[in-house]
């Protein structure tokens, strides 16, 4: 009997362990899904209506342009181009998609984030970047590295990450991610550009800050989001 009860406990647990290690994208149950707006004759699968598909043709699975170098004019002096489910319909059911970071001169920054559905693994093209993670509490332990071309560095599903160009030149790298739709919480437009604003008295204390440094905050990242 406790042969049994024993047999039962372990089944559970290396049962509950790989619902843990496959909690991903699911794995599709056909050869492809390519994603459609128009619900009519379609069939519901992961997020997206899929296409006959009798009527799929090469298009559904192309995305052209990541050659182009991206404009990094702005705040934080970076780009970042998505090649996820939404630019290429084909990605639908198939757990991956693609992302070009551009980052200019002297400080371009992809700042802190993460994405709730995805690892990434990121490869360097051009220039030199400082990159890390930060696990989770309670050790909050930071894991960096200086990047160079042709270096690779992987950033685990759901942690606060970044990458910071150090460099002199316009750095490039390139992403892959393992969903067909990774998500990005960019932390401090989270925090201070939600809609509607946090209440300030709870990130005055959970920040330790003056509260008018914390509207000053709120009221920028809100105005950059809307």
């Amino acid at each position: 009997m406790k042969g049994v009860q024993l047999f039962l406990v372990v089944s559970a647990f290396l049962a509950f362990a790989w619902s843990l290690a496959s909690a991903s994208d699911p794995d599709p149950l056909q050869d492809f899904c390519v994603a459609i707006n128009d619900t009519k004759d379609g069939v519901f699968v992961n997020g997206k209506f899929c296409k006959d598909p009798k009527l799929a043709k090469a298009e559904d699975f192309f995305y052209s342009g990541l050659n182009i170098p991206r404009n990094t004019s702005n705040p934080v002096g970076s780009t970042v181009t998505q090649v996820n489910v939404a630019q290429i319909l084909g990605l639908n059911t198939l757990g991956i998609s693609l992302a070009r970071i551009d980052y200019a001169p002297y400080g371009g920054l992809n700042p802190p984030h993460t994405h709730p559905r995805a690892s990434e693994i990121l490869v360097v093209l051009e220039g030199t970047l400082y990159v890390g993670f930060v696990t989770s509490n309670p050790e909050n332990r930071l894991i960096t590295k200086v990047l160079y071309p042709g270096d690779v560095f992987v950033f685990p599903v759901g942690l606060i990450h970044f990458q910071l160009n150090i460099g002199k030149t316009n750095a490039v790298a390139f992403a892959g991610l393992s969903s067909q739709n990774p998500g990005v919480i960019t932390i401090a437009k989270a925090v201070f550009g939600s809609n509607p604003p946090i209440n300030p008295d709870v990130l005055t204390k959970a920040f330790q800050l003056d509260k008018n440094i914390v509207t000053s905050l709120q009221s920028r990242f809100w105005w950059d989001n809307n």
